[in-house]
């Protein structure tokens, strides 16, 4: 009987399962390719492995002319079985990906952790680098525009309702990150991991640590005195003359003017900045009255429009981008109205 034990490239060699080492111990024959990550710690634990390209013929279907009682069915014996309280063949298989012979039991040797398939893609992302001619000349700068594109595509797909596409969209994203790190001369993939879940723990107090909080806004007001905090201590220990913190301090202006607005309103909104400042913007367009006043008027519209929006409890971003694909349907519609059929000929 042929038992193949699967084993994962993402788990050090030598933890097995309980059931792996078991099945092993009590195998009649070990058999392994050469090269298996798991040959040194067999040999340390005692396991003689027969090194070989590929399972014993005919050891899944239990050999030709094998007993049931010999394949290891109810009343074997321990000759046929190879030996007191043998159980047959085990075959290491190559970690990884693996056609299991038909007939053949499978064991897992190893089960990977929640995240662990995250090391496939530094792996791979390491070989792009030194293998790959497009790869291996990419700069922050040259990858900018698709650190941009991936995650409105990742959107895209959220809104269109294909998780399968976003699922595959989000490994764009995620490529990404992995992509900017391993060009990093200063940081690694890692130092980014650390930073986020020191972020995450620190900003979290009521999670991993002993506050209380009453609800979903508590837990803001509370992620937004740590930050202001986490500024001003930043700002304590640098060496510059300018140590001023605003409420604004961080927000990215490379971003959508849509989104840019509705930041900078939900940031100045929680610091608690008055409501009617935002007035003002079309008169600080312009101070002296010079230029055209037409664009100052529509950009402080939009801007009011942004407000009213986040006051009714929604998104202006996705607000615009649901009438811009309501917009697109129906221009579709006509387009097809329009299309000449054979019949027109």
């Amino acid at each position: 009987m042929l038992t193949v034990l699967l084993t994962s490239p993402r788990v050090a060699p030598g933890l097995l399962t309980w059931e792996a080492w078991s099945l092993l111990r009590s195998a009649s024959l070990v058999t392994a390719p050469a090269g298996h990550p798991q040959l040194a710690a067999l040999s340390a634990a005692g396991i003689n492995v027969e090194v070989a390209d590929a399972p014993a013929d005919g050891a899944a279907a239990g050999g030709p002319g094998q007993s049931d009682t010999a394949a290891g069915g109810p009343g074997q014996s321990d000759t046929a079985a190879g030996g007191p309280g043998k159980s047959g063949t085990v075959w290491l298989a190559p970690p990884g990906s693996y056609d299991v012979p038909d007939g053949a039991a499978t064991v897992a040797g190893a089960v990977d952790l929640p995240g662990s398939h995250f090391l496939d893609l530094v792996v791979v992302m390491d070989r792009l680098r030194t293998g790959c001619p497009w790869d291996a000349k990419q700069t922050h700068m040259s990858l900018t525009p698709h650190l941009l594109e991936e995650p409105y595509e990742a959107l895209e797909a959220l809104e269109s309702g294909d998780f399968e596409a976003f699922r595959e969209e989000l490994g764009d994203v995620l490529f990404q990150v992995v992509f900017h790190a391993r060009i990093a001369e200063d940081f690694s993939i890692d130092d980014v991991a650390d930073g986020i879940v020191e972020k995450l723990i620190r900003r979290h107090p009521h999670v991993f640590g002993d506050v209380t909080v009453a609800d979903a806004e508590e837990v803001k007001r509370n992620w937004d005195a740590i930050k202001r905090q986490e500024k001003n201590e930043r700002a304590a220990v640098s060496l510059t003359e300018e140590t001023f913190t605003s409420a604004l301090d961080g927000v990215p202006f490379g971003q959508p003017a849509l989104a840019l607005a509705a930041q900078l309103q939900r940031r100045a909104g929680r610091a608690g900045v008055p409501a009617e400042l935002m007035n003002l913007a079309a008169r600080d367009a312009h101070p002296d009255g010079i230029g055209p006043s037409l664009g100052p008027e529509i950009g402080t519209e939009l801007f009011r429009l942004v407000a009213r929006a986040r006051e009714a409890g929604l998104d202006p971003e996705l607000e615009l981008r649901a009438a811009a694909r309501r917009y697109r349907d129906r221009v579709r519609a006509w387009e097809k109205s329009r299309t000449t059929t054979p019949s027109d000929f």
